[in-house]
């Protein structure tokens, strides 16, 4: 089996080794978004995609549009391969694309499809409270998200999960699941479904200012938020005129209701307990602007925080 691999972040990697480990799977390229500036001296950084198909010696091609890009498009013509895989790849194929396989396209997504269709499933699962998740395999078409579904693998999520940890456990599994639809959509095993798209759901991408704290929110919605944007934007306060990012959080009281949110009830060694509307909300760890992380117990006595004092 041929296949051109398509992708770009950290959750494509094990995906990726995954297939070039099996005899009969052949990569014959990589296609992956270009180096960016990264970081805070903004220093331009490959895609872990193409750091990881450096090592293994396939040949790279980076693309800030494959549907605009004729050049690009000729060359994965030329390679006469049966498969194009997509995993997490961050940019939207054309009919012209899709059609160049002579097996289709093969996308991995990180949803029980058709839920949480869009870009991003993962947080979005976790910041909704959900306690199952999954991944699927699907035909690529021109919707996003729309094609017909081949294979899907459940995945529980734990109340404490966080994006990063969920991340990992989809890419550590993602590798066998696309090779199983591969052998299976030739050998015939594997059958298209058509997505009940009554049932689809919206997994848009998070902005900034989507991680700004409410606390007339209850703790277990606070402590979701965290959890699901443990990577990026991060949960956040507003603190003396400058973001204060949360970075881990447990629900403290989930029965204590309060009519004053966002007050410091307790600092102890375990954290910050907060109120909210329904539950307090335990603070344990977070991140200045410009500091690296820490446990909220040390950063509230640097700033001289004390019981009675408000979150906003």
């Amino acid at each position: 089996m041929k296949a051109v691999f398509l992708g770009t972040p950290e959750i494509a990697v094990k995906p990726l080794e995954y297939l070039c480990a099996k005899n009969d799977v052949e990569i014959c390229a990589i296609v992956t978004q270009p180096d960016r500036p990264s970081g805070r001296g903004h220093k331009l950084t490959p895609p872990p995609i193409k750091v990881k198909a450096e090592e293994l010696g396939i040949n790279v091609f980076q693309t800030t549009s494959i549907r605009k890009d004729s050049d690009l498009i000729e060359k994965l013509k030329s390679l006469n391969a049966d498969f194009f895989i997509t995993v997490a790849f961050g940019q939207i194929l054309s009919q012209e694309v899709i059609d160049i396989p002579k097996s289709g396209v093969i996308n991995l997504h990180a949803s029980l499809l058709p839920k949480y269709r869009g870009a991003n499933p993962i947080q979005r699962a976790i910041t909704n409270g959900e306690a199952k998740t999954g991944v699927t395999t699907m035909m690529t078409d021109i919707g996003l998200d729309t094609g017909d579904i081949l294979l899907v693998e459940e995945i529980e999520i734990t109340p404490d999960m966080t994006s990063p940890e969920l991340a990992q456990k989809i890419s550590s599994i993602g590798g066998d699941i696309l090779y199983r639809t591969m052998t299976g959509l030739l050998d015939g095993s594997v059958k298209r479904q058509k997505q009940d798209d009554s049932l689809a759901t919206k997994a848009n991408k998070f902005q900034k200012q989507d991680g700004l704290i409410d606390f007339s929110a209850d703790a277990q919605t606070i402590h979701n938020l965290v959890r699901g944007l443990r990577d990026w934007p991060c949960a956040y306060v507003e603190f003396k005129g400058a973001p204060l990012k949360i970075m881990k959080t447990s629900v403290a009281d989930e029965n204590k209701t309060s009519d004053k949110t966002g007050v410091i009830l307790s600092i102890e060694k375990k954290g910050i307990t907060i109120s909210t509307t329904k539950g307090t909300i335990l603070i344990e760890e977070l991140q200045p602007q410009g500091k690296k992380v820490m446990k909220a117990y040390d950063w509230s006595h640097g700033v001289k925080l004390a019981t009675g004092d408000f979150f906003k």
